[in-house]
């Protein structure tokens, strides 16, 4: 790999002036300069809930949204130890670890992940994920490459203060793509008087019984077309279709 295609990515990462996307990067750039399938990076603003900021299309997204339905996976343990999450083979991977998200993965065509923390000092902020659909080691110098990219992205999201800042601002606004789960957890804490934590959990539980995008589920308690209560004689976490009162 040329050392100017690397110096392109990393010059690439910058955050817009007092905004918090990336301008200018460029995913796919990205994933070709590391030798693998696609790339993504998730950020944990402030609530605990991670947030997509930048992906290549296909299997990372697709990778990234299961991780978040689910609640588990390399990327949210990365991000929450602050250690990196090297997994060469995800066939050879123990079913306990994962045990919703691995037959995902073989399903959506994964065969590697390789997940770095993005950290600053004790502190992570997020992590940058690497898959690939073949099987093996990511090897040493993309490994290397990988972190200096990584370092470069904590760079910019911390440059001044001001990128990590406008991202806790924005995190409950329509300015965030998984906004709709911030929105939804809130509703769902009121309608069936749990904490935003377990609102969240029963918000993933039905996404994942119902085999659907946790995105799109939140986007259905948002516009009312589903609502979660806890009435005498129901099961926790009881969802009914449509109704528009309360929130």
């Amino acid at each position: 790999m040329a050392m100017g295609d690397l110096a392109a990515v990393l010059e690439s990462l910058r955050p817009a002036p007092g905004g918090w996307d990336l301008v200018g990067a460029d995913a796919e750039g990205c994933a070709r300069v590391l030798g693998v399938d696609g790339v993504a990076v998730s950020v944990t603003p402030g609530s605990g809930l991670t947030e997509l900021l930048w992906a290549t299309p296909g299997a990372s997204r697709q990778l990234e949204d299961l991780q978040f339905t689910l609640g588990q996976g390399p990327g949210p343990e990365a991000a929450s130890s602050g250690a990196p999450v090297l997994v060469p083979d995800l066939s050879a991977e123990s079913p306990d670890r994962w045990p919703a998200l691995l037959p995902e993965l073989v399903a959506v065509g994964i065969g590697a992940v390789f997940c770095l923390p993005l950290r600053l000092g004790k502190a992570s902020l997020g992590a940058l994920t690497l898959q690939r659909a073949r099987a093996g080691p990511l090897g040493k110098s993309p490994l290397a490459d990988a972190w200096t990219v990584t370092h470069a992205l904590t760079a910019a999201l911390v440059e001044d203060g001001e990128a990590w800042q406008a991202f806790a601002e924005a995190e409950e606004t329509s300015h965030f793509y998984r906004a709709a789960v911030h929105q939804a957890s809130g509703m769902i804490s009121v309608q069936a008087g749990v904490s935003l934590a377990e609102a969240l959990m029963r918000l993933r539980a039905y996404a994942y019984q119902q085999g659907r995008p946790l995105l799109e589920v939140a986007d259905d308690v948002v516009a009312r077309r589903v609502r979660f209560r806890h009435d005498d004689g129901d099961e926790p976490g009881f969802v009914a279709g449509g109704g528009t009162e309360g929130s």
